[in-house]
């Protein structure tokens, strides 16, 4: 009977091992350290400093931590460069390569994630 128990328990032991060969590695835990896009060492474009005194400039912020201050210095760089490739494409289609105005009202007027945008260049 004890055997029995024993050859039952090996079987599992074999199932569980053959069942997580054929299981694809686990992801990788995300790294802050790591950057994705970019090969300069800095983690952020903008400097954190300038970001920092924009933020304290609002009078119902008392206190920004470091994290803080780098998660809205990283969300700004991500919306300058969306708006920012948005823009070219219209300076593209005006077989031009350098952005003016227009194109940024364009890009504004064409994306509704830009809708807040609307008339703050006039």
């Amino acid at each position: 009977m004890e055997s029995d128990r024993m050859a039952a328990a090996a079987e599992e032991e074999e199932e569980e091992e053959e069942e997580g060969q054929g299981e694809a590695p686990a992801p990788a835990p995300f790294s802050s350290s790591s950057s994705s896009s970019s090969s300069s060492s800095r983690p952020s474009k903008l400097p954190l400093s300038r970001v920092k005194a924009l933020v304290k400039a609002d009078p119902d912020v008392t206190l920004a931590s470091q994290e803080a201050v780098y998660v809205l210095a990283r969300a700004a760089e991500l919306f300058v460069e969306t708006i920012a490739k948005d823009a070219f494409v219209y300076a593209q289609r005006g077989k031009r390569k350098t952005l003016q105005r227009k194109d940024l009202d364009k890009a504004i007027e064409a994306m509704d994630e830009f809708a807040f945008l609307e008339g703050t260049l006039d």
